[in-house]
Parts: C-alpha cells; structure tokens; sequence
C-alpha cells in the first residue's frame, strides 16, 4: 500500500499549476510511465478519463474521475481497473513566493505481483512524477516570474 505525501514550494501561480494538473490528455507528453491518456468526458468540476501507465514488461490501463475544485484543489477517485483502491490529492495554496503544492498519493493494486514490481521504484517515481509537473510548467509558462526568498527556496 504505497503512499506518499510530499508539500513543495513552486514559483509559479495557483492557477497555472491547477490547469497542468488539470490538463490530464497531455500527460503522456512528460509523465513517466504514462503511455496513454484518453478523456472520456469532461465539465468544469469534473472529467473522466482512462490512463494506461508503463514500466518495465507491465502496462495497465485504469479509469479514475477527477474533481477540479478550483481553484484550489484536484481530486482524483479511481473507478475500475488494477487496483484495490487510489486517492490522489493535489491542493494548491498561494503563497508570495508562489504557490504551495500539497500532494498525496495512496494505492493498492489488485495484483500481488504488481504490487510488488512498484513497491521497489515507488517512491523514486513519485519523486520524478512531481518533478516531471514542475518541469512542464518551466515548458509552459517560462521560467518562474515569482522570486524565491533565500530561506525558502522556490523548486525550478
């Protein structure tokens, strides 16, 4: 039961990093291990789409519907596929450095197996997920227009 949950101070505004969140159908572009996304449907508050994610000789394709609470929260609840379960929380908090980003993560796949396959890159792959966000919102917005203050540095 992998879980993660990780606060990070990113140097752009709340709704920039909202709407990459948001922005589901891009994310094979620059997540690891994401091959394929597909929205089903989609409205102001919410979407539904299929993910197929890829590592190593597993791929799985899974449906999860996500609430856009904007402008300050994504949630993502899992409907069917590999796991036993999945809760992804993304909050967004302005801050005068900013944006402060709350994100957490807990699953469980249905397969022992794949389970454990995960479990040894988990965190490793969270970290590079997160990564993967901040570096796209560089590619997206330009570098950060909101400066850092020496005692705590924004994520670049």
């Amino acid at each position: 039961m992998p879980t993660h949950a990780e606060q990070r101070l990113i140097a752009y505004r709340p709704d920039q990093l909202f709407d990459l969140v948001a922005d589901v159908g891009k994310y094979p572009q620059f997540l690891p291990w994401c091959a394929r996304a597909v929205v089903k449907s989609r409205t102001e508050t919410e979407l539904v789409a299929d993910l197929t994610i890829g590592f190593g000789p597993f791929r799985e394709t899974f449906t999860s519907r996500v609430s856009l609470e904007r402008p300050d929260r994504i949630r993502v609840r899992y409907e069917r596929g590999p796991f036993r379960y999945l809760n992804n929380v993304w909050t967004f908090t302005p801050d005068p450095r900013g944006c402060l980003v709350d994100f957490f993560v807990d699953f469980e796949f249905r397969s022992r197996l794949l389970q454990n396959a995960i479990g040894m890159v988990f965190n490793e792959g969270v970290r590079l997920m997160v990564s993967a966000f901040i570096k796209r919102a560089r590619e997206t917005y330009g570098p950060p227009v909101i400066a850092a203050t020496p005692n705590a540095p924004a994520s670049r």
